[in-house]
């Protein structure tokens, strides 16, 4: 019952999830490139700082070494407050660019090309000298692709990340499956993926 690395891109802030709805309430309608055709749509509930709290608490001691969140900046707080209290040394949070990924339909002001990833290790020796690791993740051209899922990310994203957060043969787990690509990701890498 006991992992090597936990990689997950949770739901997100009742806003973030409310954003991904059909933008009529915009007075705009969902733009062809948004329907996505046969991606589905989000079915499940939006988190609360309460949510993540229970879920570092259920979790966290089941892994033996890297937690790794992709989240979103309201909820980011949580995330770090949580893995702390948990015992573990949680980094700054490392941005994953995607341009032109998230464009603003209505309103004024800049849209986010980016998602935060919140890491946080074992303090101990052994992880105290892991190695140096990268500060962002931009995704190269032509590495996106259409998810399946609204919000899925990108295989080339987890490859890096089950790359850099564990050692071939560990065991990643991602209990927030949606589109499998943490899984694919650890596999290609040479990881086991539940």
């Amino acid at each position: 019952s006991e992992c090597n690395a936990l990689i997950v891109d949770a739901p997100y802030s009742e806003r973030t999830h409310n954003g991904h709805g059909t933008m009529e309430r915009w007075g705009h309608g969902v733009p062809p490139s948004y329907d996505g055709g046969d991606r589905r749509e989000i079915v499940y509930s939006h988190w609360t700082p309460a949510d993540v709290n229970e879920f570092v608490a259920a979790s966290a001691h089941r892994c033996s070494g890297w937690f790794v969140s992709i989240t979103v900046h309201s909820l980011r707080p949580a995330w770090s407050e949580a893995l702390e209290s948990e015992g573990r040394y949680v980094f700054a949070p490392l941005p994953f660019v995607a341009p032109g990924s998230r464009v603003r339909l209505a309103g004024d002001g800049p849209s986010c090309w980016s998602t935060d990833i919140v890491v946080a290790r074992p303090r101990s020796r052994a992880f105290a000298k892991w190695g140096t690791l990268p500060g962002a993740y931009v995704l190269p051209p032509g590495e996106g692709g259409a998810m399946p899922v609204v919000g899925g990310k990108p295989i080339w994203l987890m490859r890096q990340l089950a790359q850099h957060y564990s050692r071939p043969g560990d065991l990643i787990v991602d209990p927030c499956c949606g589109a499998g690509t943490t899984l694919v990701g650890a596999i290609r890498e040479g990881r086991r993926a539940i």
